[in-house]
């Protein structure tokens, strides 16, 4: 069974479980996920038999790609008709329910679908698709796995060309360069609404700690208002934190990855942050053993901060404090799981989890660590492998 068909059996047991008929896929990376293309149009699974992926364009491509039927979507306002054709048994059924992605579907598309299916209810389906996805097969550990590769030899080269005067996107653009050359499709994709991140944030002293709406513990000043996150020009100096929080995507599959750096000496007070940043993860560490809740992780976090009296400035400062302590990755940079307050989710074997203890210090900088782990079915595999610490960089070399 290819890893396609598994996934669509998966979403269909599921169907199943909740007396649903079918399932209307609409955003290219569940496209993706169930059917091996990401052509413009829509997927249908139905609770029994094999899946139809209806192509708008293009779709000699989507029948080289798709490890399922491929069929050519005729005009919008006849799709209904279309459906209903290839799935004759759907027009027999009472009380026809077909789940979608109320998550990421927009209004405008979701209400022309209603007006097509007059007879049917839409459900929503978007939690049934993440928690099939929170669990990553093989295939994919070895994606992300490979993208951790990459995302350390691009780190460990970018230090040898840093240097004070760097500014933040000059140094950006040598780790970005590297990972393109390995094959980093040069997106890092987000599900969340109006979200969304680039290849990676390298942001030295207060810019780092600049607030901005990314929903993240540090954002970065940016290039313009228009899109006010990641490096800026600002020169980098000696005796600042520089946090590079950097991704790589490999085939669809991002890793994640911080570490922070300084050229020279850290102020003692941020040097100690930084300290119990790494005793968080630590911690966080020995809880990744399937079984453990999510939420009682972070709630961990939030004790050693306060143990340390910086929880003011744990993961944000302010209002613009983040919520979280890490979040699943995958074909998004937020999947599930999340450990934050509110999620029950026990960890499971195959999770994928991205966890960065962070502190923000406004005006000054952040500093801060952060790994890729996978449960097994024992505990964990970092699959991040870059060293785990502060990377020092000689002050006086740099000067010369």
């Amino acid at each position: 069974m290819s890893e396609f068909l598994q996934r669509r059996a998966r979403l269909q047991h599921v169907l199943r479980d909740n007396g649903v008929h079918g399932y209307l896929l609409t955003q290219n990376i569940d496209l993706f996920y169930f059917t091996g293309s990401m052509q413009n149009g829509y997927a249908f699974i139905p609770a029994y038999g094999d899946a139809i992926f209806y192509v708008k364009r293009s779709v000699s491509r989507a029948r080289e790609e798709a490890d399922c039927r491929v069929e050519a979507l005729g005009p919008f306002r006849a799709f209904a008709d279309q459906l209903f054709d290839d799935f004759t048994g759907l027009k027999e059924q009472d009380a026809l329910r077909i789940a979608t992605e109320f998550d990421v579907l927009p209004v405008q598309i979701y209400l022309r679908l209603q007006s097509l299916f007059q007879d049917v209810t839409f459900v929503d389906g978007s939690l049934w698709v993440r928690e099939i996805r929170m669990l990553k097969s093989a295939y994919e550990v070895k994606c992300i796995r490979q993208a951790a590769t990459f995302i350390d030899e691009a780190f460990h080269q970018s230090l040898q060309q840093l240097n004070i005067g760097m500014s933040e996107i000059e140094y950006m653009a040598s780790i970005e360069n590297h990972v393109r050359e390995k094959g980093h499709l040069g997106v890092m994709r987000m599900r969340s609404y109006n979200q969304e991140v680039i290849t990676g944030m390298v942001a030295a002293g207060e810019d780092a700690a600049v607030p901005t709406y990314f929903d993240g513990p540090a954002g970065g000043r940016g290039l313009h208002p228009a899109a006010p996150q990641g490096p800026s020009r600002r020169p980098i100096q000696a005796n600042e934190p520089i946090l590079v929080d950097i991704g790589c995507c490999i085939e669809g599959y991002v890793i994640d990855q911080t570490r922070t750096v300084c050229i020279g000496e850290l102020h003692p007070e941020l040097m100690r942050a930084y300290d119990w940043s790494e005793k968080i993860l630590r911690e966080t560490e020995r809880m990744l053993v399937p079984g453990t809740i999510c939420e009682d992780i972070y709630e961990q976090a939030l004790k050693i901060a306060a143990e340390a009296e910086l929880e003011a400035h744990f993961m944000g400062y302010g209002t613009d404090q983040v919520k979280f302590l890490g979040h699943g990755i995958g074909l998004e940079i937020d999947e599930f799981p999340v450990l934050a307050k509110g999620f029950k989710y026990p960890l499971q074997q195959g999770m994928v989890i991205a966890i960065e203890p962070k502190f923000t210090f406004p005006g000054v900088g952040v500093v801060g660590i952060e790994d890729t782990y996978l449960i097994t079915e024992s505990g964990f595999e970092r699959l991040t492998v870059t060293d785990q610490h502060l990377f020092k960089v000689d002050k006086a070399k740099k000067e010369a």
